[in-house]
């Protein structure tokens, strides 16, 4: 094995961390790719004899790869007032990815991505390297040119921000399984006050239809209760899915998936549903598995 090869085979072994990482700073699959395969672009061309931790030095890699990919975002006015989702994770419910897994560790649902959306940059690299991958303040320091006591003071503030509107999903998947189930089949029927039974009072659904069909932001058991029935026909042909290793659902019509939808459950109650219907990036989603 030349050097190269032993090089490209130490990068492998790390290559399931750095993607959790990119997209947790990213909420996008195709761009945490792209920050991985920078990363490995950046190796290639330095001499690490002297790094004593190679995934600690990568970690940190692609952290800055990705606090610039986000302050391109924001430079470029790609923020909106329309909602726009995170990509979801999706696989079978049945079927065990070890590379999905890997990607939405820590009970990282969909609804922790969405709150992450909303920190600043460094804020979210402070919150996502120290909280998330036990990176030391001092060497989060350098990546957002701050002092080791500023760095903390960043993610300090992004944790205060989860804490608050993150809620922590039910731990026991086959209970969200009937929940959902439970919604789907008040939604199939058109049964209204089942409906809200399995609603939080307070539940947000929030819809990411893409470009043509702007975003939007749903509050209370009784207007999300109202949004599902009309929906029904969707609700018809929905398969059970894992959505960011929660129990979910995704929609066919014509062999051509319509909608991903990822629910949080706390206490019992849906108290978040997040609705990708963007066509464009549902086509990009590994959906063919859940198609039977």
């Amino acid at each position: 094995m030349d050097e190269k090869d032993f090089l490209a085979d130490r990068f492998e072994q790390h290559r399931g961390q750095l993607r959790a990482v990119a997209y947790r700073m990213l909420g996008s699959l195709a761009e945490a790719e792209d920050a991985v395969q920078e990363a490995w672009l950046r190796l290639s061309r330095t001499d690490t004899s002297d790094v004593e931790n190679l995934g600690g030095w990568l970690t940190r890699v692609v952290g800055r790869v990705c606090l610039d990919m986000l302050r391109s975002r924001a430079s470029r006015g790609e923020e909106s007032l329309d909602v726009r989702l995170p990509d979801p994770v999706v696989s079978g419910e049945d079927v065990k990815d070890p590379e999905h897994e890997a990607l939405v560790a820590d009970s990282v649902g969909l609804a922790l991505i969405v709150v992450l959306e909303t920190l600043t940059p460094a804020e979210r690299l402070a919150f996502v390297l120290h909280d998330m991958f036990a990176v030391p303040f001092e060497d989060i320091a350098p990546l957002v040119g701050r002092t080791p006591a500023a760095a903390r003071q960043l993610a300090s503030r992004a944790r205060r921000r989860v804490r608050g509107e993150a809620p922590a999903p039910d731990a026991d998947l086959t209970r969200q399984r009937e929940v959902v189930s439970a919604f789907l089949a008040a939604a199939r029927s058109g049964d209204f006050d089942a409906l809200v039974a399995v609603l939080d009072p307070d539940v947000v659904a929030r819809s990411d239809g893409g470009a043509l069909r702007p975003g939007a932001v749903v509050r209370g058991a009784a207007a999300v209760a109202g949004q599902a029935m009309s929906f029904a026909r969707f609700a018809a042909v929905a398969r059970p899915a894992l959505v960011n290793g929660t129990a979910g659902v995704v929609s066919f019509a014509d062999g051509q998936p319509m909608s991903v939808l990822a629910f949080t459950i706390t206490g019992g109650k849906i108290v978040e549903i997040d609705i990708l219907a963007d066509p464009e990036r549902l086509r990009r989603l590994d959906l063919a598995v859940l198609d039977g």
